[in-house]
């Protein structure tokens, strides 16, 4: 089939390749000629396992391309929208000219019969007010919610675990569901769940797993602040409450909490809209999950500065880490830069090392000293706080070693990711959230 991928950040970069590859001709069309250039060369813009070799593959196979003039969606028959929906300055809404924006310039270049499908995340009850802009052109509108985990998204996009359709009813709704499943005919092939919804369940479906995974991350941190204060163990806690097989084990990782592009500012975006639709009080909860996960951020940096006597001032501290997780370059909103920049801010010298996210890093936060090998970064320091859980800290840190190049065996571990027994056996002074 011949598809057209409007916005060529994360979400449409990754799914223009991903298309490509399971057979069908793609055109990425995006605004930003940096990008587009980037891409057209085959260079990824940004890091995420498997793309770059993706792109590489696809672009030489012909059956993908990308440019910025959108005249080229013309000779697809399936649009997908993956544009970003960021926070609104100075509110918790998400801001949708990126939505409107692609949706106008897409209308002249429709024609009836096609196909076009969001899959950015969106207010519920934003299909239903952009479907009639959609439906004069004599093409069809449906909601394709995206489920992506940054460092898995090739693979969640060519093999999702589920695949959900929001349709207008009758029979235009029935046709477009039977368009997508055969753009998705090999993930379905290998029996994908493929649920046909309507448009506000699928605009639902996204932002409340979204709510739910940040709920059950801010659950077991609250857990960790009693833990604290009471002397048990999270982690132990976690796994006695991981084998209910009603509440499971993933997700119940204490530590600084969450960040990202996402979950941030996609549960402050559903209190804004729940709030707009009257039933705020439904979804009231999510503030406090919002506010526990920052306060895990505040937590981590008092314990560094109580590791050190109270006083970081002129302390070196070296943080392993800067993406939002393990396996991205994606900076925003992140817990461990934040925590770094707290403690820079408290007078201390901070370095900051990741083996991806650096110069996206130094982008947004110059006034800190980044060092690109780990144990050039370790070299002198006072303290080592551990904010992203890469395997180059977790697995690959041997704690004798470490102790060779730092001036004082203090180890903060933001996420409980390090073996306290080992670092302490090393002689380190080892200090965990919601661990003794």
């Amino acid at each position: 089939m011949r598809l057209s991928v409007i916005g060529c950040g994360y979400l449409g970069a990754v799914h223009a390749a991903a298309m490509a590859s399971i057979g069908h001709e793609v055109v990425g069309i995006d605004v930003d000629e940096a990008k587009i250039a980037m891409l057209a060369k085959g260079k990824a813009p940004f890091f995420e396992p498997g793309l770059q070799e993706l792109l590489t593959q696809e672009l030489e196979s012909g059956r993908l391309r990308f440019t910025t003039d959108l005249s080229e969606a013309s000779s697809a028959t399936v649009h997908f929208i993956g544009v970003g929906t960021p926070q609104k300055a100075g509110s918790y809404s998400a801001d949708l000219r990126f939505v409107n924006a692609a949706v106008d310039g897409l209308l002249p270049y429709l024609k009836p019969g096609d196909i076009v499908a969001g899959k950015s995340t969106v207010p519920v009850g934003t299909a239903q007010e952009l479907a009639p802009r959609i439906v004069e052109t004599g093409a069809t509108l449906v909601w394709n919610p995206e489920f992506l985990r940054e460092g898995f998204a090739v693979n969640d996009t060519i093999a999702p675990d589920r695949l959900v359709a929001g349709v207008p009813s009758g029979p235009e709704g029935e046709r477009a569901a039977d368009v997508l499943r055969e753009v998705y005919h090999t993930a379905i092939a290998t029996e994908t769940p493929f649920l046909v919804t309507d448009y506000a369940t699928a605009e639902l479906v996204k932002v409340s797993a979204n709510a739910f995974l940040a709920t059950k991350i801010s659950f077991i941190n609250a857990m960790a602040e009693i833990a604290e204060v009471t002397g048990a163990d999270v982690t132990q806690l976690a796994d006695a409450l991981g084998h209910d097989a009603r509440i499971g084990r993933r997700f119940l990782g204490a530590g600084i909490g969450f960040g990202g592009g996402c979950l941030p500012k996609d549960i402050r975006a559903f209190s804004a809209r729940a709030e707009e639709l009257g039933q705020g009080e439904s979804v009231s909860f999510l503030r406090e999950v919002d506010a526990i996960n920052l306060r895990r951020r505040a937590r981590a940096a008092q314990l560094v500065v109580d590791a050190l006597g109270g006083d970081v001032h002129g302390k070196s501290v070296t943080v392993l880490g800067a993406a939002f997780k393990p396996h991205s370059d994606d900076i925003r909103d992140s817990p461990a830069l934040d925590v770094a920049v707290r403690l820079h801010g408290l007078g201390a010298r901070v370095t900051v090392t990741d083996p991806e996210a650096i110069e996206n890093a130094r982008r947004v936060q110059p006034q800190l000293t980044y060092v690109a090998d780990r144990d050039e970064a370790l070299a002198g320091a006072d303290a080592v706080l551990v904010v992203t859980e890469w395997d180059e800290y977790r697995t690959q840190l041997d704690p004798t070693a470490a102790g060779d190049l730092v001036s004082g065996k203090i180890v903060v571990d933001g996420r409980n990711c390090l073996d306290p027994v080992r670092w302490r056996d090393a002689g380190w002074q080892y200090f965990g959230m919601g661990r003794p």
